[in-house]
Formats: C-alpha cells, structure tokens, sequence
C-alpha cells in the first residue's frame, strides 16, 4: 500500500495563488500608523521592494513565480505527502489520515518557501541587507539561507525565549551567515524601551517587529522581511496547497478537513487557500482549522479589530483578531505562536465563516506529538503538534461513528532543534497556561480607534 505521495520537481506550481481575489468580503485596507487612513503602495517602500509591494496589494487570483525562485524551490519541493497507515492502526480508526510534511527543506520547516522569494526580490532591488524577527527561529532560519543564497546581509532579533531555549537555532542563523540578537535588545529604541519597563521579559513577536522594523527603517541600504501576517508572505505559501491537491488526486482522494497550527498565519493558509474556491464557488464540504495555544488564543478570544502588528506601534494597522499589541504570553514551548494578531487574510475567512479556529493547552499537544513520532517515525515541531491533537481527537472520533473522514495535517516543521521542550515534558515540567481573560481585556482597551 502506498504511503508516501511524490511528484516530480517538473510539477511544482507555477504560479502563487492570491486568495484576495474570492473573498467574501473584500479585505480592509491597512492603515497609516500615524494618519489612520489607508496605506499607499508608497508608504512601503522605505522597508519593502516594490515588487513585494505590488504582491501585497494586489488582488490577481495567480501570480507567476520567477524562474530563479522555483530553481531554488526544487531543491526540496515539491515535499511528500504522506499517508498515516501506522498512526491509523495504532488509534484503530477507519479515517484516513495525511500529513504534508514540510520539515523536509533544509532549513527544516515551510518558512523558506517565503524566504527565497523575499530575499529574491530583495536583491533584484538592489538591498545590501534585510532585518527581520523570529519567534522560535524558524523564520530566522530559512531567511538566513536565503539571503545567503542571493548574498544579502541578515540580522534576526529573536524572542528571547526561544533565543534561551532553542540555542541551536542561533546557531544554525551563523552558519549560513546571519547575526542573531536576542530580543528585547539594546540596539534599538524599541527594544530598549521595552527592557527599561519590563527587564525580565521573555520578549513577544510583537517586540522583536518593532525591532526589525526600526531596524530596517534607520539604515538607507536595509530593508525589512516578514515570515509571516503580510499577504504577500501567505501567498508564496500557496505552493503548499496547491502540491496538496495534486497528490491527493493521485489517490483518488480529497480532505473533509484540514487542521493546521497557526500564530500569524503562513503554514495553515498556505495549506488551505487553495481549497477556498472549492468551498465557496463549487460548494465542497471541507472544513479548514486553524489550531492555536491557549496561551496565546488570538483568533478565538480575540477580537476582530484595527490594531499595530508591533508593539511600539511602528507598522500599519491592520484588520484582524488580536489580544492587544502590547500582549506579552507566557514562555510557552511553541514559540512560534506567540502573536498578538494573525495575517488579515485568514482573519477574513474566519471571520466570515469560511475556516474555523480551536486552542489547544502545550501538554496535550506534547501527547499527540509524541504519538505521532512514535507510530509515524518523524518528530514533529511543537508549533506543528497543534494540528497533531484535533487530527487525532477527529480520527478517534470517527472510531465510535464509522465514519471513513481523510484528515489532513499541515505539518509545517521537524522538532529536531525543540528537543529541551519534549525534556520539559517528560520531566513534568509544562504548565497549563490559559491567558485570562481580564489580561486580554486589558490589552484590548490600549487598542487605538480611528
């Protein structure tokens, strides 16, 4: 019986796919920081390419990939699709479950398929250098071999504790010649107003933006990148999806859902974008969720607003579900969801209806994580895990129903560097942490209105 589906590097798309163009609701403009009013393509361009530019605002269902990108692609795309046979057997389930493992390009997760694309342009426009942030340094990752790959400059403020408790990720950030700084930092306003107020703080995406963003904005010869939220970022992530259809045709077979973790949103809408139209123009029965921490439960406590993507309110605001852009969440291990807001796209789509969300607490995901590298062999990222648990949960489900459901997981990412995270948890040493609800309130009220 088959259970790893491959194609050929000759069908990797073509062509990203902008899901802006079958909205429901045509997606709120960003807003000028200061102003309040819509952004203009020209207020991006002291941090971003124009072609990046165009990218974000454009609402053209395909967008042709460059030649240069693919060729860089095809050195892990597309990735296998594999089905779960032992993992079945082992829950005694009559679903079908898939997994689409992205923690087979070098950098070890889906981040690259972004990254070459943005260093990529960032080259062509003649930048020397790209500053950027990450959470639990795999965005610092695949970005940092990026731009080795064009011979950009790249320095990552990374939240500091994933920077304390993922060491080898700074690590791997060296080799391929990037400079790594724990974030809050001193080498910028931001994030030394942030360690006056809070010195002790484990840091938050939100920090490590404002950072990168003034970081970017104060050297004539830098630009800034974004691993995740932005449109343009989701869309490169559609190569995702779009590999996802084509070999599940192969089996003859089609998702009645698909889970995927999410913190600002790359992976899961990269996964899942493709299957929009499915959904709303052929009317298909497929149901998309994005799974999140507890700790950090942007998309189902949060609420659908204008907030700053950053935390010294240096970006434009953006329509979305957020905790507040001052939200610090605990130091959980998924340290790749820890965001305050999620990317406008998604937001949309939840907000209309379109794509569920569910929480999940760090040691049940650390069960399922376990399950899966026991039965399926590959250790999974705890950010990846979140999409494990409800795939699981669903495959169980189907146990006492009958039901023959195909279930499939995004897995965005391998946990081989998030080893001190799976010590914590056989040691017995992660907490439940569930973010009250009065914090939120309070970080909700700091919200600006315009």
């Amino acid at each position: 019986m088959q259970t790893k589906i491959l194609l050929d590097e000759e069908e990797m798309p073509k062509r990203w796919y902008n899901v802006a163009a079958d909205l429901l609701t045509p997606l709120d403009p960003p807003l000028h920081p200061q102003t309040g009013k819509p952004l203009s393509p020209t207020d991006l361009e002291a941090i971003f390419p124009k072609e990046l530019i165009r990218q974000e605002m454009s609402t053209e269902r395909w967008i042709n990939i460059p030649d240069e990108v693919r060729e860089i692609l095809k050195l892990w795309r597309p990735t296998p699709l594999f089905r779960a046979h032992r993992l079945e057997e082992h829950l005694k389930t009559p679903a079908k479950i898939y997994y689409k493992y992205e923690g087979v390009s070098p950098a070890g997760s889906h981040k690259p398929n972004t990254a070459v694309a943005q260093a990529y342009f960032n080259m062509k426009a003649g930048i020397e250098r790209i500053a950027t942030e990450t959470g639990a340094g795999q965005w610092g990752s695949a970005l940092s071999m990026a731009t080795s790959f064009f011979g950009l400059a790249c320095r990552v403020y990374m939240v500091r504790a994933s920077f304390d408790q993922k060491p080898y990720r700074k690590s791997i950030m060296q080799v391929w010649g990037a400079e790594c700084v724990a974030s809050p930092s001193e080498l910028t306003n931001a994030g030394r107003m942030i360690l006056k107020e809070h010195p002790d703080t484990g840091g938050s995406l939100g920090i490590a933006i404002s950072e990168a963003v003034e970081d970017a904005a104060t050297h004539d010869n830098t630009n800034y990148a974004l691993g995740s939220v932005l449109n343009h970022v989701l869309l490169h992530q559609t190569v995702e999806g779009q590999e996802l259809k084509e070999q599940l045709a192969i089996v003859d077979d089609y998702p009645d859902v698909i889970y995927g973790c999410v913190g600002g949103g790359s992976n899961f809408p990269g996964m899942c974008f493709p299957f929009v139209p499915d959904k709303l123009k052929e009317k298909k029965e497929i149901r998309m969720v994005a799974c999140e921490p507890a700790a950090c439960p942007t998309l189902t406590k949060g609420i659908y607003t204008y907030d700053f993507g950053d935390t010294a309110k240096l970006t434009p605001l953006l329509k979305m579900y957020t905790l507040g852009h001052d939200f610090i969440p605990p130091s959980i291990h998924a340290g790749g969801l820890r965001y305050h807001g999620d990317a406008p796209l998604l937001c949309n789509l939840v907000h209309d209806g379109v794509i569920e969300a569910m929480s999940f607490h760090q040691n049940e995901v650390f069960q399922a994580a376990v399950t899966f590298a026991r039965t399926e062999g590959i250790l999974p990222a705890p950010e990846s895990s979140h999409a494990i648990k409800p795939a699981i949960d669903d495959a169980i489900a189907c146990k006492k129903t009958g039901e023959e459901k195909t279930i499939v997981i995004s897995l965005s990412g391998h946990g081989h560097f998030d080893l001190s995270s799976y010590d914590a948890y056989f040691a017995g040493n992660l907490v439940d942490y569930e973010y009250p609800e009065e914090l939120v309130k309070q970080s909700l009220a700091k919200i600006p209105k315009f």
